[in-house]
């Protein structure tokens, strides 16, 4: 009976968080993102079908569908709620928090109908295939294990208003920048290491921590040369070991490293080299604006830093397989760009509304208590999250709405 309760106080704190991220659009607007982010939540899924069934309209299944489909449709809803999520998660963001940025993708290998599909690297398959390519933008901090969902775009190379990859991924950064300012570390796999993002990024005096392919020319002093080479010549004097998990087995790492002060030809600011031996035959190589100096304690908590962003591909993994992301059927470019938000929006409210506040630890331990995991809760227990909110709502099904209170009594206003 009192899980009920609990149901019931959770669809109250999604429509309320509705509120607040759809704030500027209209009535039927909102009323479609509060539904849809319920609906989300309690199917587990972002088929608009499985949405529509957890709406319990007494309608036709068909008819809900087909509303949702139309209002998925809406011009301002990516841009609005984008925005709306972003003003709020900035909160979190402190001078030093690692802002990951991660371009990912969408596989949809057997779709033929889905409006501008196109070529796509499939990371985990290590072949070309066919989708949508993702930027996705996650805060986190390093002593923390919190993450902060900030920003998911999709887009395609086949769109009218397709630019560039690097304009898509300058468009992450300004649009976290717009929000939370200079405060932040960016930190950007090899992916990252291109002239159109290195001197954007000094121009906007942003602080990164990207890593370099060998083959990338540095000034070490006066002298040009390749990172390669200056890698191989580095003094390394610190060693750590590292634990790393690949394919479910723990691996241990014994690292040196050191540091080489560089900078990047025609441009005056010192930069750093970072690096690291003992992860392969070629050393990792991080170049970052952070100034590293002879000190253990510094050099390591920077290496840290980058290492900290192989855990947030398990939370792109959590938003692609918690809500089914790859299963969507949405036929219409824009329908799919709107629903990037919405799903960032539901991992926004599981990661940091319900887990995160003080308010509500509560309440967070009665849905973890819900998902009824046989080998308990995961040390990322956000998917124990996702399926606890799952579980709630399937058992207490019901349409999200705000819980309003009564007017005081006149008696004792006038105390």
């Amino acid at each position: 009976m009192y899980s009920s309760v609990i149901a019931t106080r959770l669809r109250a704190k999604i429509a309320r968080f509705s509120g607040e991220v759809s704030a500027g659009l209209g009535k039927v607007a909102k009323r479609f993102v509060s539904e849809m982010l319920y609906g989300i939540s309690a199917s587990g899924s972002v088929v608009l079908t499985r949405i529509a069934r957890m709406l319990e309209e007494h309608i036709a299944l068909k008819k809900t569908h087909e509303r949702l489909s139309r209002n998925l449709g809406h011009s301002k809803l990516e841009l609005t709620i984008g925005d709306n999520l972003l003003s709020r998660a900035v909160r979190h963001i402190e001078d030093d928090t690692l802002l990951v940025l991660d371009p990912s993708d969408l596989n949809k290998p057997y779709a033929e109908k889905m409006e501008h599909l196109c070529q796509v690297y499939d990371g985990s398959g290590g072949e070309i295939a066919t989708g949508y390519p993702l930027v996705h933008v996650i805060g986190c901090n390093l002593d923390s294990k919190e993450i902060v969902p900030l920003y998911q775009r999709l887009y395609s190379y086949t769109a009218p208003d397709f630019k560039s990859e690097n304009t898509e991924l300058l468009a992450a950064i300004d649009a976290v920048r717009h929000h939370a300012g200079n405060r932040g570390i960016w930190v950007i796999d090899r992916g990252g290491d291109r002239n159109k993002l290195f001197y954007p990024l000094l121009e906007r005096r942003a602080r990164f921590l990207i890593r370099l392919r060998g083959d990338r020319h540095l000034l070490h002093g006066k002298r040009r040369t390749v990172a390669r080479q200056i890698a191989a010549t580095c003094c390394c004097p610190y060693a750590a070991s590292i634990a790393k998990m690949e394919h479910g087995v723990e691996k241990r790492f014994t690292l040196e490293f050191g540091f080489r002060a560089v900078r990047l030809p025609d441009h005056k600011q010192q930069l750093y080299l970072l690096v690291a031996k003992g992860f392969g035959a070629e050393p990792l190589m991080l170049l970052t604006t952070e100034k590293l100096s002879r000190s253990y304690k510094a050099l390591f908590r920077m290496l840290q830093s980058y290492l900290r962003r192989w855990s947030i591909e398990e939370t792109i993994r959590y938003i692609q397989s918690c809500y089914e992301l790859e299963d969507v059927r949405v036929l219409r470019y824009k329908g799919l760009q709107n629903l990037m938000p919405l799903v960032l929006a539901v991992i926004y409210f599981a990661a940091v509304v319900l887990d995160g506040s003080e308010k509500l630890r509560l309440l967070s331990g009665h849905v973890l208590v819900a998902a009824k995991r046989v080998f308990g809760i995961p040390e990322f227990h956000y998917y124990a999250l996702s399926d606890g909110l799952k579980n709630l709502f399937t058992r207490h099904p019901g349409r999200p709405h705000r819980i309003h209170r009564g007017p005081p009594d006149p008696q004792l206003c006038l105390f």
